[in-house]
C-alpha cells in the first residue's frame, strides 16, 4: 500500500506570488499543443492547403488562444449545468467564482468546438479540417491536467483491494487504499489516446474522421477510467450504476463511431 506523497501545491514562492504546480501543468499543456500543432503544419493535408490560404504558425497561435477561452468558459458552464444545476440556478453569481474549483471536460470540449467554429468561419476554412488539425494535439494537454490532479491529491479513485500493489491512501479520503485514477486517466486519455490518434492521423483520412476517432477514443477511455474513479459526492452513481462522467461519455462514443462511419461512407 502506497501513501500519496502530499506534494505542496505551490511549486515556487516568489515573494507574494505563488506559482502552483497545477498552473505549471497548464503551461505544459499549452507548450505541448504549440509543439505538436506546429508539427501538424508539415503533415498532409495541411502542408498542401493553399486555399483560402496556407496553414501557418499564426493559425496555431490563434487556435491556442481561442481554445483556452473556450475550454475555460465551456468547462465552467458545463460543470454548473451538468453537475450542480440546482445550486447554481439558486446562486447564479457563483458561476463566476472559478477560484472555488469546478470544471467539466465535456463542457470544455463543447466550448472548444464553438471556438473552432468561430476560427473556421473567420478564416473561411472547413470546420472539419480545423477539428482534424486540432484533435491529435489535445490528449497531451489532458495528460498534463491529470498529472496536476495527482499532484494536488484530488479526484482520487474508488476504494481498492488492499492487495493491489499500487493502491494509494489519499489525504482527505480516509485510511483505505484507493485506485490512483488520475494516473489511469493520464495513461489512457492522455498517453495512449495521443499515440493512437497521432499514428491514425498520419495517413490520409476522410475529412472529419480524425476528430471522430478522438470523440470515440476519449469516450471509451474515460468510460473505462470512471469505473475506478470515485463518483462526485453530491451525485454518486446514477441510473444503471453509472457515474455522471460515464453518462456524458455515452453520446461521445455513439456520435464518434457514427460520424467516423458517415464521413468514411461519404468519401467512398
Amino acid at each position: 500500500m502506497l501513501i500519496h506523497p502530499q506534494i505542496d501545491p505551490v511549486a515556487l514562492q516568489l515573494g507574494p506570488v505563488a506559482i502552483h504546480w497545477y498552473g505549471l501543468t497548464y503551461l505544459a499543456a499549452f507548450g505541448l499543443f504549440m509543439l505538436l500543432a506546429n508539427a501538424r503544419l508539415r503533415h498532409l493535408p495541411f502542408s498542401a492547403v493553399q486555399q483560402p490560404s496556407p496553414w501557418v504558425r499564426r493559425d496555431v497561435e490563434d487556435i491556442l488562444f481561442l481554445g483556452v477561452v473556450g475550454v475555460v468558459l465551456g468547462g465552467r458552464v458545463g460543470y454548473c449545468l451538468f453537475y450542480k444545476p440546482a445550486y447554481y440556478l439558486a446562486n447564479p453569481l457563483e458561476i463566476f467564482a472559478v477560484w472555488q474549483g469546478g470544471m467539466s471536460f465535456h463542457g470544455g470540449m463543447l466550448g472548444v468546438m464553438l471556438a473552432m467554429v468561430w476560427f473556421a468561419h473567420s478564416r473561411q476554412r472547413p470546420f472539419l479540417q480545423v477539428m482534424d488539425f486540432v484533435a491529435p494535439c489535445v490528449p497531451t494537454g489532458l495528460a498534463a491536467g491529470r498529472l496536476g490532479n495527482f499532484i494536488n491529491g484530488e479526484l482520487w479513485g474508488r476504494v481498492a483491494d488492499p492487495s493491489l500493489p499500487w493502491g494509494m491512501v489519499f489525504r482527505g479520503a480516509g485510511d483505505l487504499p484507493r485506485h490512483p485514477s488520475q494516473v489511469y486517466q493520464f495513461l489512457l486519455e492522455g498517453v495512449l489516446l495521443f499515440v493512437l490518434l497521432w499514428l491514425y492521423a498520419r495517413k490520409p483520412r476522410a475529412a472529419g474522421q480524425v476528430s471522430a476517432v478522438f470523440l470515440f477514443g476519449y469516450g471509451v477511455f474515460r468510460f473505462i477510467a470512471e469505473f475506478f474513479r470515485e463518483p462526485d459526492a453530491h451525485l454518486g452513481l446514477l441510473s444503471l450504476g453509472m457515474s455522471m462522467g460515464q453518462w456524458l461519455c455515452v453520446p461521445m462514443m455513439l456520435s464518434g463511431a457514427g460520424l467516423w462511419w458517415w464521413f468514411g461512407r461519404k468519401k467512398g
